[in-house]
Parts: C-alpha cells; structure tokens; sequence
C-alpha cells in the first residue's frame, strides 16, 4: 500500500474520505436560473414578512395562490386536497393529502416565522428632556449594541377595548417616518467603551426616539408626548390606555438585498428563520404531484423564546390539527405520529473566519457547501437537544444523495462556546421521528443577517424530497 501509485491512491481517497466540498463546484448549471428566480421570489417573501403576524399572511396568500383552501374542523379531506389553518394569525399549519391514509404517517417540516426584535412594553410612550420615547422589551436572544442607531420600523395591532383591530405599519413606506435608538458619541463614551458588550447598552435604554415638536402652551408640560399621542389619536383614533392591548413590534427598516460584488449573498433581516420557512412552503407548494404520504408544513411562532405560548410549537395547536385529519381517516393520532418524520428546518451558523476561535472547523458549516444537517444541537452536553439516531441520518442522507441535494453535517460551534435550540425537542417529545436541518446564517440574530443562496435553493429542494419521500 504504501508504494501505491497516484492514479489508485486518487480513487481510494475518492471512495473512503468525505467529498463534500464548495456548492458552485457541484451544483448544475442548468440549476443556477432556478436558483436565482427562487432567491428573487425569497427576497420578495422577505420585504413582506418582517413580523410573524405579516408572514403568516403572505403564507396565506401564496398559499391559496397554489390552491390551499381553509381547513375547518369536521370537513371531509380526500387524497389531493391541499388544505391550511391559520393559529390565530401568527402560525400556520398545511397540508397536502397524499395517497396513502395517515396511519403511515405524515411527512413534516417545521420551521419558526418570529425573529429577535424589540416589543413595545404596554406603557411605552413617555417624554424626557422635550422628546418623546417608546420604552421596549426585548424578544429573544439579540445583541444590544447592535440595534442602536439603525433606522427602524414598527409593525403590529392595537386592538380597542372593543373589539376594533387597528394595523399599524409605520416606516415601511420609502416616505413613513423612521425610529431610532440613540448612542453615546465617542468623545464622551470612554468609560462606555470599557464595559463589556452585553453591559455597555443597557435593555432599559432600548428606547425609540419618537418626536420632539410640542403642542400647546410653554408653560404646559408633557407637550411632546401629548403632540405624539394627538397625532396618533388623528390618524387611528387610540388614547394611551390603548397600548394595553397592542402588539407593536421594532424591526430594522431596511430591505432584503444582494451582498457581494458577484451577487452570491442576500442580507436581510430575519433569515433566522424565515429562510428555512419559506423553503418549508414553497417545498409543499411547488410539489407536482400528490405525494405517497400526507405533506405538512408547520410554521411556528415563538421559538426564539422556548417556543412557549398558544401560537408555539409546544402549544396544542398542531396536535389538534393532525387529530382532525386523523379521525376524518379513523386514524388514532398515536398511530400517526409513530410512523411520522419531520425536519425541523431552522437554521445553523455558517463558518465565519473573522470569529475562527468559537468553531470546530473540521464540524462547522460553511456557505455555500448547501443544506447544514444537524444531529443535535443544544448547549454543552447536548441539553435540551433532540439527539436524532443514526438511522434517521442515514435516511435523510439517503433521499438528499437520491434528489441532488448538496448537504453537508455540522454543529452549531465548539462544545463550550454556547449553544442553541429548535423545535425539534418538541417534535420528538410527541413521538415524531425529528432532524434539525437549514441554511447557514453569518451574523445571526442581527437585524441584518446573510445566507447563501445556493443554501437557500438546496435547502429547499431537500425540503421539497423529503416531502416526496416517506420514511
């Protein structure tokens, strides 16, 4: 062996070593229009999805665009109905109905539509030094430092004592006023610079500069807050007690883009995880025929806080809906569930050279090497980490390779640097066979992040194999 010549030394190495390498090197050219066209429409997915209250609606219109009609309990549902409910505006759950009846199972990918952003605290408007503030409460993991004076956007409801729901959508429009949250300059920020990064921004300065023109007498006070409050009052007819009632969310005031001078990158915010989401549905609604096992795809609200609430993955909402469709088959749902696989499709942090020292190269995820597979993920020793078996990697593997799928293995970085969870916990606690599964993200949990597009399309059309293929 060790006189072996060069030509047999190649194909050893072709035949035992991993030969996962860069996507462009693998994927097919007659593929890169597709790919393209599909980032575009993911693009556009994304300038209209920037809460989970809006992505549920553009879910539902892309979905009935496709065919999906509204699924209410007690219908009866036959082979090729494409059916959706919506879990109170911030969660969806689809379905295409395959071929065979649901005691062998469903065919799950499930994936999350809320992102980290800033929520307004009940009582948020309040004037200090004649101008007007919006106090805020953070949602889920961010980085402080990193949302101060960018320009931002509120989106969200104030519903009325009664009844009355107001949309409001403020700094979207290229000619809507933008919010900001202020920084210490420079030349006074010294003792600011030596604080560490998680203390030098405190959460109670997270406030949004609102306005600062008065209204009334100088010898008046709380005339900026109340000239806000007027103008609102103008436009939407809400008093103050009204924000009691109100989901109002900040979210950076800036559209998807191409990054790079080849264009290879899109930026956004809240890929995390709207970019599995959408490869989610558009997987489900692009499939051409009826599938051998019924589709599902669920998507989530609330996991970036443990997936608590009535509109999260741990509520009973996606139960009771694979339960309807169960009992329309005489089907019990144990049944179901037992035979049943799903992708938790979120997302995984791509390899980023600038911050080497946080990952295991050699188990790191890399843009542009395609779908990221995640055993498990977790902190430290694998807590609170679903753990999938060899056999159900194996199999995705197995469907991946059969479809052209360019995939790669990974973890989230070192065992120590931290960790993260998904919603596969929660899948596998109901008995659902579960992978975590997604695209890459550099700077997650920004509010601008950036993915691959080639991840994006790949990630995508392994969504749409596992929806073709049962386990």
């Amino acid at each position: 062996m060790a006189n072996m010549d060069k030509e047999e030394y190649k194909n050893l190495k072709k035949k035992l070593l991993s030969g996962h390498k860069n996507g462009y090197d693998l994927v097919k050219e007659n593929e890169l229009d597709a790919m393209e066209q599909y980032c575009a429409d993911y693009i556009k997915f994304l300038n209209a999805s920037k809460t989970e209250r809006l992505c549920a609606a553009e879910v539902i219109k892309l979905a009935e665009k496709a065919g999906y009609k509204l699924y209410r309990r007690g219908m009866e549902i036959k082979t090729g109905d494409k059916i959706y409910i919506s879990n109170r505006g911030k969660s969806v759950l689809l379905a295409h109905i395959g071929k065979q009846d649901l005691s062998h199972g469903v065919q799950i990918a499930a994936a999350h539509i809320d992102s980290p952003r800033l929520d307004l605290k009940p009582t948020p408007l309040y004037e200090e030094s004649e101008m007007a503030w919006l106090k805020t409460h953070y949602y889920g993991g961010i980085r402080k430092y990193q949302w101060v004076t960018i320009p931002l956007e509120l989106n969200g409801v104030i519903v009325k004592k009664n009844g009355e729901i107001i949309n409001i959508n403020i700094g979207a429009a290229p000619d809507d006023p933008k919010f900001v949250i202020t920084d210490l300059l420079p030349h006074l920020g010294q003792e600011q610079a030596k604080k560490p990064l998680a203390t030098a921004i405190p959460a109670e300065t997270l406030n949004l500069l609102a306005g600062s023109r008065p209204i009334g007498n100088d010898d008046e006070s709380g005339r900026v807050k109340l000239a806000v409050m007027n103008l609102l009052y103008e436009k939407y007819q809400i008093t103050e007690d009204d924000f009691a009632s109100a989901e109002l969310e900040a979210v950076p005031a800036s559209n998807a883009c191409e990054i790079g001078f080849d264009k290879s990158l899109i930026g956004s915010y809240g890929h995390d995880d709207r970019v599995c989401a959408y490869a989610a549905l558009r997987g489900l609604l692009d499939l051409d025929e009826t599938p051998e096992k019924t589709a599902v795809c669920m998507l989530a609200d609330k996991e970036e806080i443990g997936s608590e609430g009535v509109t999260g993955m741990r509520s009973a909402a996606f139960d009771n809906f694979i339960k309807d469709l169960c009992a329309a088959q005489n089907i019990p749902l144990r049944a179901c569930f037992e035979k049943s696989f799903c992708l938790s499709a979120d997302v995984t942090a791509a390899f980023d050279p600038d911050y080497a020292d946080v990952y295991d190269k050699r188990n790191a995820a890399y843009i542009n090497y395609g779908v990221g597979l995640c055993k498990y993920t977790g902190a430290r020793g694998k807590s609170g980490a679903s753990d999938a078996d060899a056999e159900t990697v194996a199999y995705v593997r197995r469907v991946f390779d059969e479809a052209d799928v360019i995939w790669q293995i990974s973890e989230l970085g070192k065992v120590d640097a931290g960790g993260g969870g998904t919603v596969a916990a929660y899948m596998a606690q109901r008995n659902i066979t579960t992978l975590d599964a997604g695209v890459p993200v550099l700077s997650m949990h920004a509010p601008f992040e950036t993915v691959g597009k080639l991840d994006c399309y790949e990630t995508y059309k392994g969504v749409m194999a596992l929806y073709r293929t049962g386990f």
